[in-house]
């Protein structure tokens, strides 16, 4: 039986940015009837963990949004159904430990991909995995 995932179009980091933000005249509104779409389950799309990482960065870099409200639009987006991404629930564990420890992604990232290799210690200079329940850090 061939996957009924495999012929789905994959979502490039632009369509989610133009609709979370509104920002271009004309792609936004086209970018949030293409969600619109997929809300009311009329369309399925692959996105991998790269593009949510490329959301939050340009997001929190560049439109300088608070990481709670990224939180909020992205789990959003990762609750539809139509959203097919590998590993959906880690994600949405990432952001909430984000937002939660002000963190930044990609540790956040790290501390859960931690937890899925039943690691508990990091080798790191960053001081913020110390605000992380479960992690032990240690320097080289």
């Amino acid at each position: 039986m061939a996957n009924a995932n495999a012929a789905l179009p994959f979502l490039d980091t632009n369509i989610l940015l133009r609709h979370l933000t509104g920002d271009n005249p004309e792609h936004s509104p086209r970018a949030t009837a293409l969600f619109s779409s997929i809300e009311a389950g009329q369309l399925k799309v692959h996105i991998n963990d790269v593009v949510i990482f490329e959301t939050v960065y340009t997001l929190e870099r560049i439109y300088h949004q608070e990481k709670r409200a990224i939180r909020d639009a992205l789990a959003l987006i990762l609750s539809l159904p139509g959203i097919i991404l590998p590993k959906k629930q880690r994600l949405v564990a990432v952001l909430d430990l984000y937002a939660a420890k002000n963190l930044p992604f990609a540790d956040a990232y790290f501390a859960l991909a931690m937890r899925d290799l039943k690691t508990d210690t990091i080798i790191s200079f960053d001081h913020h995995f110390d605000r992380i329940e479960g992690i032990a850090r240690r320097e080289p």
